[in-house]
């Protein structure tokens, strides 16, 4: 394709995107870690709802999942159950990780799980093993990012320098405008993925079928390829295993921008309305999975299964709507890419180097804005230039990681009785595991890395909590009367 529309749309994005996030602060001081890191609690259920569901589908929705589906199969799905299961999450959790932080003063996850065991190191603990599994998912989003700008170019624009040209535009506005700016931007990203997947997964069918409808498809792949309809797949390298333990680590994973974006609502109501409404907006990425699925009949020899979208749509579709799917997939992938840089350099400068170097909350808030910077173009920028993998793997490999916290939330939700060792114990254990078995030997007997660390991480959380002292009965009880407070009763607490 010879046009220059593509990348123009694309880039008009782009420019649209960076104004409504620095016209997002409306003339705010972002000097305090309440305002730039949870846009002062203020955020009602429509913005909150598409922050959450922009959020959570990533560049994964228009290159990671057709790339799956086109090279793997049905192993694809394991999506569904994934994002079924954040909707569920949202609305349990969410409302009482946002009293926590509006009663405790809580700005970021690692400052709750600091509070809830009164330990800072434990804090900064999480925050560090938190921030792999974030940096791996901002280097799947930038990845996909650049990807799109050297697809839309024509090559004119390398991946190189697609990346920084996006962490730049993003690095401008998220200096300005902290969460405010992911709001906005995400409010607009969202609802333009949802018009874009389902215009171009749309006009794919029926190109490709003549048709409107998914069935047309499944039963051409029925007839013709029946092996990615079944596990393990066309490559017979997704086993029930993998699968299904990939879905449990997935699960298990509670990011950082998520604990964030609950505490930025402007009430606990306003968390379970916009988690309500969740289900309905991920059904965006079915006609993208069905797109990889048509490339498999009609794409047979793609050397990336990652731009099976982008491939079929560059041979098969109008100009302009290639331009909208340039323009749909680089939202995609900035929407979720901005929340993870957010949060990282929110908890590096909160729960790591304040209590490190005794720092003030005015000198916390101005660092956290300033380390960004190093976050993108020290940390994210090389390692997303030196593309380390396919985008699905990268996703699963930082979910892996971050699953090794979950004892602190057994604690603070679930078992009164652990304590600051118990945690700090499983943490380490699981992620020594999670390292070794991700890179030396890789998924033994085909089950994540991530499932081989918790396996490890959870008896050593409860042994060790068993025999060291627990947290002080006051401050589990302040967390316990908002996180189960039917547990309190049975235990004898009166509930004010």
């Amino acid at each position: 394709m010879s046009s220059a529309w593509p990348l123009v749309i694309t880039l008009l994005y782009v420019a649209t995107a960076m104004l409504i996030g620095l016209r997002a602060r409306a003339g705010r001081s972002m000097n305090t870690l309440e305002e730039w890191g949870v846009a002062g609690r203020s955020m009602g259920p429509v913005t909150l709802y598409l922050l959450i569901a922009a959020g959570s589908v990533s560049a994964y929705t228009f290159m990671g999942a057709p790339g799956w589906a086109y090279s793997k199969g049905v192993a694809v799905f394991y999506v569904a159950v994934y994002l079924a299961y954040l909707a569920l999450v949202a609305w349990y959790f969410g409302p009482k990780v946002w009293q926590f932080g509006e009663q405790f003063g809580h700005v970021t996850q690692a400052s709750a799980i600091a509070d809830r065991y009164q330990s800072p190191a434990l804090g900064a603990l999480s925050a560090l093993v938190m921030a792999v599994g974030s940096v791996a998912y901002a280097v799947l989003q930038t990845i996909g990012s650049a990807y799109i700008l050297f697809v839309m170019s024509g090559g004119l624009i390398p991946v190189w320098l697609g990346v920084l040209f996006v962490l730049a535009c993003i690095a401008v506005y998220l200096y300005a405008s902290g969460q405010r700016a992911i709001g906005r931007t995400n409010a607009f990203q969202g609802v333009l993925m949802l018009v874009v997947a389902w215009a171009v997964g749309l006009w794919a069918i029926h190109s490709a079928t003549g048709g409107l409808s998914f069935a047309g498809v499944f039963e051409r792949i029925a007839a013709e390829h029946p092996e990615f309809l079944t596990l393990p797949g066309a490559g017979g390298d997704m086993s029930f295993s993998f699968w299904t333990t990939s879905i449990i680590v997935s699960m298990f994973s509670f990011m950082p921008p998520v604990w964030t974006q609950w505490m930025s609502a402007s009430s606990a109501r306003t968390i379970r309305r916009s988690a309500t409404w969740l289900p309905a907006y991920y059904v965006v990425i079915l006609p993208m999975v069905v797109v990889g699925f048509i490339g498999i009949f009609s794409l047979p020899e793609l050397a990336r299964a990652d731009t099976v979208v982008l491939e079929y749509a560059m041979q098969h579709l109008p100009v302009v709507l290639v331009g909208l799917l340039g323009a749909g997939t680089l939202a995609a992938s900035m929407s979720s890419s901005e929340p993870f840089i957010h949060s990282v350099s929110l908890s590096m400068s909160k729960d790591v180097l304040q209590p490190l170097f005794k720092l003030s909350e005015n000198v916390t808030a101005k660092l956290a804005r300033l380390l960004i910077l190093p976050t993108m173009f020290l940390v994210i920028a090389p390692l997303a230039i030196a593309e380390p993998g396919s985008l699905v793997m990268i996703l699963l490999v930082g979910l892996g990681f971050a699953s090794q916290v979950l004892p602190a939330f057994i604690g603070m939700f679930f078992w009164p009785r652990a304590s600051r060792l118990g945690v700090m114990a499983g943490i380490v254990g699981g992620f020594v595991v999670t390292v070794a078995f991700t890179t030396l030997w890789r998924h033994p007997l085909g089950i994540h890395a991530g499932f081989w660390g918790l396996m490890v991480n959870l008896p050593l959380f409860v042994l060790v909590s068993l025999v060291t002292p627990a947290t002080r009965e006051e401050v589990v009880e302040r967390f316990f009367r908002i996180s189960a407070p039917r547990g309190l009763t049975r235990l004898g607490k009166r509930v004010s």
